[in-house]
């Protein structure tokens, strides 16, 4: 029906159309690129190269790279939501999404070294293109030009804002460490990861930067305290939601629509959610699966596809997608207990529910 601007909502008005996730990233990546550019075009003309083909800019000669992949851009646009939501201009969030996309950018790209991941968003990953050095440097440059670029942002905001981000970034550092040490510990038995190790580890690895970036968005656009820590405690939530996701995407994934190889984390022995369920929840083949894993040496990829089926047969992925949804619901409580406006409430509630569609 032509002129309709949406359903009825049962008063005879019509009701304003849901926003999409993809519409909400597209308005924030729109309203944030030029600053992002901006920053990039400060760092040194080498590590700038690096970067802009890190954000899936360019290709490695510099040029436009019409393949390129710029990402989802969640965290920025949480910041941008994150103001709105407290009823500030957009605009006000800008250095705060700007810091937090750089912070992302520079977390990758020290991830993919780590984990000796050689794809990124279908691409060779940063070290694969231009060397490991360069690309520990590169990540180092996009650090330092977001928190210089955050404590260069105008206003009475700035030091609390740039605290927000050094305590997120202390808490990212500590949840990676915590996942590279777990690949040394074993998976069953004294020393073994458990649930609450995880999910620690997961909220500072993944969560820690997700809610400062709603926090962030806040701070800038002049939230009080509380209303901060209840949009930071929605976005800690949000990332373990995330990295859940990520998890079972690993497992069962389309390299296609990742980028990245399906089963990667499993030859490399990391301890995930699947796994961990799996073997948690008792039964024939979470004691198969104990016990290859107990047994595994080398993980082959015919012993990497046989784990995976037995991951998914004793339930491990079902319950990955339950933890998933549940802190899913557990953000979305955050926000409802903090008073918000409802076009940013609804426009974060569409980034949500684009998260869960992705675990279907």
């Amino acid at each position: 029906m032509s002129g309709a601007s949406g359903a009825a909502d049962g008063t005879g008005a019509p009701s304003e159309r849901a926003p999409s996730a993809a519409d909400v990233l597209r308005r924030c990546r729109e309203l944030v690129r030029p600053a992002l550019v901006g920053a990039v075009g400060r760092l040194h003309p080498w590590t700038g190269e690096m970067a802009a083909y890190a954000l899936g800019w360019a290709d490695t000669a510099g040029t436009p790279d019409p393949g390129g992949s710029e990402g989802k851009g969640v965290r920025q646009a949480l910041a941008v939501l994150g103001a709105e939501a407290v009823g500030a201009d957009a605009a006000d969030a800008v250095p705060g999404a700007v810091a937090v996309e750089l912070v992302h950018t520079f977390s990758l790209l020290h991830d993919d070294i780590m984990d000796a991941d050689a794809l990124r968003r279908r691409r060779p990953a940063l070290w694969k293109a231009y060397g490991t050095g360069p690309a520990v440097l590169a990540g180092d440059a996009l650090l330092a030009r977001a928190v210089t670029g955050l404590a260069e942002a105008r206003g009475d905001r700035t030091a609390a804002a740039v605290r927000r981000l050094c305590a997120a970034l202390n808490d990212l550092v500590a949840g990676q460490a915590e996942d590279l040490r777990f690949e040394q510990r074993p998976w069953c038995g004294p020393g073994a990861v458990g649930p609450e190790q995880y999910r620690s580890m997961a909220e500072g690895k993944t969560g820690a930067l997700l809610g400062c970036a709603l926090a962030l968005g806040a701070v800038l656009g002049g939230a009080p305290e509380p209303t901060a820590t209840a949009l930071d405690r929605a976005g800690r939530h949000l990332g373990l939601a995330f990295q859940a996701v990520d998890d079972v995407l690993g497992i069962r994934g389309d390299p296609a629509t990742t980028g990245k190889p399906v089963r990667a984390d499993l030859r490399r022995g990391k301890k995930t959610h699947p796994v961990l369920a799996a073997l948690a929840g008792g039964g024939r083949a979470a004691r198969e699966l104990g016990t290859l894993l107990a047994c595994s040496r080398r993980t082959d990829d015919a012993t990497a596809e046989r784990i995976a089926a037995l991951v998914e047969e004793a339930g491990g992925l079902a319950a990955t997608r339950e933890e998933a949804r549940r802190h899913l619901d557990a953000a979305r409580a955050a926000l409802r207990t903090t008073p918000l406006t409802p076009a940013a409430v609804r426009e974060l509630d569409a980034l949500f529910t684009g998260l869960a569609d992705r675990v279907r």
